[in-house]
């Protein structure tokens, strides 16, 4: 059984799960634009928003006593690296669709 959240880790629960969205976004946003303008730093910048992510996840899970039963232990550790994996399956899977798009726009062109 959950215990709740405890008043006075409200407002860490609150800040940190803030957060969550916010690095979880930033670290999105700073991977595909690495990538998209191939800029090796801001991969460097997407895994510190990636470490702040963390660092908040582990955070809210603590707050709101998530770590008390190993159910909830075992979802903020795949959701973690879920986060982790997403972006970079998701470059691949959109540059394997569009490799062919422009692999017949090459073979199409006029010359």
């Amino acid at each position: 059984m959950l215990e709740p959240v405890k008043l006075a880790n409200f407002f860490i629960v609150f800040f940190s799960a803030a957060s969550v969205i916010l690095f979880g976004a930033s670290y999105a946003l700073l991977f595909a634009w690495s990538r998209v303008k191939s800029r090796p730093r801001l991969m460097m910048l997407a895994y510190a928003a990636y470490a702040g992510l963390f660092i908040s996840v582990i955070t809210l899970a603590f707050a709101a006593n998530l770590f008390h039963n190993g159910f909830w232990t075992f979802i903020v550790s795949l959701m973690l690296i879920g986060y982790l994996a997403a972006p970079h399956a998701i470059w691949h899977l959109c540059v394997g669709t569009h490799a062919d798009e422009h692999g017949d726009a090459q073979l199409k062109a006029p010359i």
